[in-house]
């Protein structure tokens, strides 16, 4: 076996990278020719990295000079594929202990998003280019929300592995799907109109829960999650202190911002009163158990409760197949389906406490927003005050005259 060696210095501090031709006979006798690039890493350890042509060698070798001397080296023994990181981040977040439906949409993101296109590329094998690539593949096939999520997950992958030591740094920590405030949906809010067929249309044991999510601007987990102990008659206030996840395990809210005090309406008080004389009993306290006397699962109350009731009271719209044809029962009928998901409702409230203009600083607490930019993102094109533009453009006008 011989080697002919040209070195070639690293960084300042006398680390060296060479270049060797090695040749050898295999055992069929053929002879064998390859080029050996031998350096030494970021820790002072001797590695090596063989390749077929020299050009190809002399190429790695000046990166990974370069890449050492800037310390964000990292041989590719030492790294793992992006499938492996993507299971070390999500186990992370289940020690954590993450929410089961943070860790699930994790999995769900890197299963469906992630691995297809990176899942066996190696950490240290990934450059920005390629993530750049990947960054213009999914938005080719995603949409851009879904696609931007994706490559934030990415990006918090390789932040895990970087602190784990099996990538030097994160090639995707700048890589950003940009989408244009046009592109960005704004919340769909139920007219009036609309909320109130749907009450006039909701049964005596239906109309409570859906004055809440009216009035109150819970989210459903917090919804199922609420306690009589939370509501406060003599106040006429509903707190939040704990939620229910999709499996009905009972935490705490979403966030910090969870925690907090709504006050309500004398209406929803007289309501919740009468409820509460003939509502299931919760060893829980729940003011809206399920049947066994546990929090409610959101499918089930959409499946059961609130696109029925959409329904009934007109406020719906054809279910399509795949083809987007109306679907038909089996007297040919059309099958309606709700118009509004259950997140609607909340958005209703945001909409009925600023049409009584409410300041920002109270919606963003009583909405449980984290920040104030959050609640101005979501609800900003609700926030319109047309007697108040039109007295300023007279009081314009007038100094003008």
């Amino acid at each position: 076996m011989n080697f002919l060696s040209g070195r070639i210095p690293s960084n300042g501090n006398q680390e060296m990278t060479s270049v060797r031709k090695r040749t050898w006979t295999a055992p069929n006798g053929e002879a064998k020719t390859a080029w050996l690039v031998d350096y030494t890493d970021n820790a002072g350890k001797r590695r090596a990295k063989q390749f077929a042509r020299k050009k190809d060698a002399d190429a790695w070798s000046v990166g990974a000079s370069w890449q050492v001397s800037q310390g964000i080296h990292t041989a590719d023994s030492q790294s793992v594929t992006v499938s492996k990181a993507a299971d070390l981040w999500i186990a992370k977040a289940e020690a954590d202990d993450r929410e089961r439906s943070t860790t699930k949409r994790y999995r769900e993101i890197a299963d469906i998003h992630i691995i297809p296109f990176l899942g066996k590329s190696k950490l240290s094998k990934l450059t920005k280019p390629i993530i750049e690539q990947y960054r213009d593949d999914l938005v080719a096939t995603r949409s851009k929300a879904m696609a931007g999520k994706a490559v934030r997950a990415l990006s918090s992958i390789l932040s895990d592995a970087q602190r784990r030591g099996l990538v030097a740094q994160n090639v995707a920590k700048d890589v950003k799907v940009v989408r244009r405030s046009r592109e960005k949906g704004r919340v769909v809010v139920p007219s009036r109109e609309e909320l109130k067929a749907i009450l006039k249309a909701a049964t005596d044991d239906e109309k409570p829960l859906m004055m809440v999510a009216m009035l109150a601007g819970l989210r459903f987990s917090e919804l199922a999650g609420l306690r009589w102990a939370d509501i406060d008659f003599a106040k006429a206030t509903i707190s939040i202190n704990q939620r229910a996840d999709q499996w009905g395990q009972i935490g705490p809210p979403k966030s910090a911002a969870g925690y907090r005090t709504i006050p309500i309406s004398s209406t929803l008080i007289t309501t919740l009163k009468a409820w509460k004389l003939r509502a299931k009993p919760s060893d829980k306290d729940l003011a809206f158990p399920s049947a066994t006397g546990g929090p409610q699962r959101y499918q089930n109350v959409l499946r059961r409760l609130y696109i029925p009731l959409q329904v009934r009271a007109g406020v719906s719209f054809p279910k399509l197949d795949k083809t987007g044809k109306p679907m038909l029962d089996d007297e040919k009928q059309v099958v309606m389906t709700g118009k509004y998901g259950f997140h609607a409702l909340r958005h209703a409230a945001a909409s009925s406490w600023i049409a009584q203009r409410i300041d920002l600083k109270r919606l963003q607490v009583w909405i449980g927003h984290e920040n104030i930019q959050l609640t101005i993102d979501t609800y900003g094109h609700l926030i319109v005050d047309a007697g108040g533009d039109a007295e300023l453009i007279a009081a314009a006008g007038a100094d003008l005259a």
